[in-house]
Protein backbone atom coordinates (compact mmCIF):
# COMPACT_ATOMS: atom_id res chain seq x y z
CA UNK A 1 0.00 0.00 0.00
CA UNK A 2 1.42 3.35 -1.03
CA UNK A 3 1.18 6.25 1.39
CA UNK A 4 2.15 9.86 1.15
CA UNK A 5 3.76 12.26 3.60
CA UNK A 6 2.81 15.87 2.95
CA UNK A 7 3.48 18.84 5.20
CA UNK A 8 3.02 22.59 5.24
CA UNK A 9 5.84 25.04 5.83
CA UNK A 10 6.32 28.78 5.62
CA UNK A 11 8.68 30.33 3.08
CA UNK A 12 9.86 33.93 3.24
CA UNK A 13 11.41 35.34 0.05
CA UNK A 14 12.96 38.06 2.19
CA UNK A 15 13.89 38.17 5.87
CA UNK A 16 11.88 41.41 6.03
CA UNK A 17 8.74 39.25 5.68
CA UNK A 18 9.44 37.54 9.02
CA UNK A 19 7.80 38.84 12.19
CA UNK A 20 9.95 41.16 14.28
CA UNK A 21 10.53 38.38 16.84
CA UNK A 22 11.60 35.90 14.15
CA UNK A 23 13.89 38.47 12.49
CA UNK A 24 15.54 39.08 15.86
CA UNK A 25 16.08 35.34 16.36
CA UNK A 26 17.61 34.98 12.86
CA UNK A 27 19.93 37.93 13.60
CA UNK A 28 20.95 36.23 16.86
CA UNK A 29 21.69 33.00 14.95
CA UNK A 30 23.74 34.99 12.43
CA UNK A 31 25.69 36.57 15.31
CA UNK A 32 26.31 33.14 16.81
CA UNK A 33 28.20 32.12 13.64
CA UNK A 34 30.99 34.45 14.80
CA UNK A 35 31.70 32.09 17.71
CA UNK A 36 31.93 28.96 15.56
CA UNK A 37 35.16 26.98 15.51
CA UNK A 38 35.18 25.78 11.91
CA UNK A 39 38.87 25.70 11.08
CA UNK A 40 38.49 22.76 8.70
CA UNK A 41 35.25 23.26 6.78
CA UNK A 42 35.23 27.07 7.03
CA UNK A 43 31.42 26.69 7.24
CA UNK A 44 30.31 28.44 10.41
CA UNK A 45 26.83 27.71 11.68
CA UNK A 46 24.96 29.54 14.42
CA UNK A 47 21.73 28.73 16.20
CA UNK A 48 19.55 30.81 18.50
CA UNK A 49 16.56 29.63 20.50
CA UNK A 50 13.84 31.58 22.22
CA UNK A 51 12.61 29.88 25.38
CA UNK A 52 9.06 30.24 26.68
CA UNK A 53 10.36 32.73 29.27
CA UNK A 54 11.67 34.94 26.44
CA UNK A 55 15.33 34.15 27.16
CA UNK A 56 17.44 33.68 24.02
CA UNK A 57 20.22 31.07 23.98
CA UNK A 58 22.99 30.67 21.39
CA UNK A 59 25.03 27.82 19.95
CA UNK A 60 27.63 27.45 17.24
CA UNK A 61 29.37 24.55 15.55
CA UNK A 62 32.70 23.29 16.85
CA UNK A 63 35.07 21.21 14.74
CA UNK A 64 37.72 19.09 16.41
CA UNK A 65 41.11 17.85 15.27
CA UNK A 66 39.92 14.38 16.22
CA UNK A 67 37.20 14.21 13.59
CA UNK A 68 34.32 13.35 13.97
CA UNK A 69 34.31 14.68 17.54
CA UNK A 70 32.85 18.05 16.51
CA UNK A 71 29.32 19.18 17.13
CA UNK A 72 26.74 21.11 15.12
CA UNK A 73 25.41 24.48 16.29
CA UNK A 74 21.91 23.12 16.85
CA UNK A 75 23.01 20.26 19.11
CA UNK A 76 25.42 22.51 20.99
CA UNK A 77 22.49 24.78 21.80
CA UNK A 78 19.95 22.02 22.44
CA UNK A 79 22.18 20.09 24.86
CA UNK A 80 23.03 23.32 26.73
CA UNK A 81 19.35 24.26 26.94
CA UNK A 82 18.32 20.84 28.21
CA UNK A 83 21.11 20.80 30.80
CA UNK A 84 20.46 24.31 32.09
CA UNK A 85 16.86 25.27 31.23
CA UNK A 86 14.96 21.98 30.99
CA UNK A 87 11.90 23.52 32.68
CA UNK A 88 11.79 26.43 30.21
CA UNK A 89 10.73 24.92 26.85
CA UNK A 90 12.20 26.06 23.56
CA UNK A 91 9.50 27.65 21.43
CA UNK A 92 11.50 28.63 18.33
CA UNK A 93 14.99 27.84 17.07
CA UNK A 94 16.67 29.69 14.18
CA UNK A 95 19.65 28.47 12.16
CA UNK A 96 22.06 30.57 10.07
CA UNK A 97 25.41 30.02 8.40
CA UNK A 98 28.46 31.91 7.17
CA UNK A 99 28.92 31.74 4.26
CA UNK A 100 25.20 32.14 3.70
CA UNK A 101 24.53 31.47 0.03
CA UNK A 102 21.38 29.43 0.70
CA UNK A 103 19.17 28.41 3.60
CA UNK A 104 20.91 26.32 6.25
CA UNK A 105 19.13 23.06 7.12
CA UNK A 106 19.86 20.76 10.07
CA UNK A 107 21.69 17.47 9.52
CA UNK A 108 20.01 14.14 10.30
CA UNK A 109 21.48 13.86 13.81
CA UNK A 110 20.27 17.37 14.64
CA UNK A 111 16.82 16.59 13.29
CA UNK A 112 16.56 13.57 15.59
CA UNK A 113 17.73 15.59 18.61
CA UNK A 114 15.25 18.37 17.77
CA UNK A 115 12.48 15.75 17.84
CA UNK A 116 13.87 14.30 21.10
CA UNK A 117 13.75 17.77 22.70
CA UNK A 118 10.18 18.26 21.47
CA UNK A 119 9.15 14.96 23.05
CA UNK A 120 10.94 15.74 26.30
CA UNK A 121 9.42 19.20 26.67
CA UNK A 122 5.98 18.04 25.52
CA UNK A 123 5.45 20.92 23.07
CA UNK A 124 6.29 21.71 19.44
CA UNK A 125 9.57 23.36 18.58
CA UNK A 126 9.29 25.74 15.61
CA UNK A 127 12.40 25.75 13.39
CA UNK A 128 13.47 28.66 11.14
CA UNK A 129 16.15 27.86 8.55
CA UNK A 130 17.71 31.00 7.08
CA UNK A 131 20.33 31.99 4.55
CA UNK A 132 20.82 33.77 1.26
CA UNK A 133 18.36 36.45 2.35
CA UNK A 134 15.45 33.98 2.62
CA UNK A 135 14.01 31.69 5.28
CA UNK A 136 11.78 28.66 5.61
CA UNK A 137 10.06 27.59 8.82
CA UNK A 138 8.26 24.52 10.10
CA UNK A 139 5.86 24.53 13.03
CA UNK A 140 7.33 21.36 14.53
CA UNK A 141 10.66 19.57 14.31
CA UNK A 142 8.80 16.33 13.55
CA UNK A 143 8.05 17.73 10.10
CA UNK A 144 11.79 17.66 9.32
CA UNK A 145 12.09 13.97 10.18
CA UNK A 146 8.84 12.06 9.67
CA UNK A 147 10.34 8.63 10.43
CA UNK A 148 12.10 9.27 13.73
CA UNK A 149 13.94 6.77 15.86
CA UNK A 150 11.88 5.71 18.88
CA UNK A 151 13.03 3.34 21.63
Amino acid sequence: MEKQFVFDYEHYASLAELSAADRELVREAERATQHAHATYSKFRVGAAARLRSGRILHGSNFESEVYPAGLCAERTLLFYAQANYADDPIETLAIASDPSERECYPCGQCRQVLVDVERRQGSPLRVIMSGGGTASAVSSATLLLPFTFVL
